[in-house]
């Protein structure tokens, strides 16, 4: 049986790990609530400041989903991590084609082109925590927890797989971002059994 071990929400109204909201200050000086939360939270990867707005979001909630877990660091195969969302890289893409557009004023940047792919924050958690297993970004259409929960109900046919860190991780604009992730274990004891009804219960809380 598969378990939520562990699970975390951030959206602009704030954080919330296991359903106890995480005090953090609103925003900072200039007026990002993520960069806030990376501030008071984790501190400690200046490439946060390089990522997009999407990476950066996957990144601090899975931060803080991770941050007691024991030997966090130590390499590891058994562990996937799959997230899905339904608008892409959208905010990027908006942000590259900018530089595209006017063709007297082409200026396309490399620093931007590189986040028009959406699994860039899946790799950036892979390399960030020491992940060697599987990983996969789904843009679907909708929030469809019913598909949500058999992809990852899949990735556990491989015996290898012990434990994947996935969810929901949406960012269009500014104003309007959702991050909901889980860990979700082979066998664990939290009691929440990882299934449709969980995971919507949990993503409408």
């Amino acid at each position: 049986m598969l378990t939520i071990a562990k699970r975390v929400r951030l959206t602009p109204a704030g954080a919330s790990l296991n359903g106890v909201r995480i005090r953090t200050g609103q925003t900072d000086t200039n007026g990002s609530l993520l960069t806030s939360i990376y501030r008071e939270q984790v501190g400690d990867y200046p490439k946060f400041f390089k990522m997009d707005p999407l990476c950066k979001l996957g990144f601090l909630a899975s931060e803080i989903l991770l941050r007691d877990e024991p030997e966090r660091f130590v390499p590891r195969h058994d562990r996937a991590v799959v997230l899905f969302n339904r608008s892409g890289s959208f905010a990027s893409d908006s942000l590259y084609q900018h530089t595209i557009a006017d063709a007297a004023n082409y200026y396309p940047s490399p620093a931007v082109f590189v986040y028009t792919l959406p699994n860039i924050v899946t790799g950036e958690i892979a390399i960030r925590n020491k992940y060697y297993g599987e990983t996969s970004f789904y843009v679907l259409d909708g929030a469809p927890a019913g598909r949500i929960a058999a992809i990852v109900s899949d990735l556990f046919s491989d015996p290898e797989v012990r434990s994947a860190l996935c969810g929901w991780v949406e960012y269009p604009d500014d104003a309007h971002f959702d991050a909901a992730l889980f860990l979700v274990e082979r066998d664990g004891n939290s009691g929440m059994v990882w299934n449709e009804e969980t995971i919507t219960l949990l993503m409408n809380e």
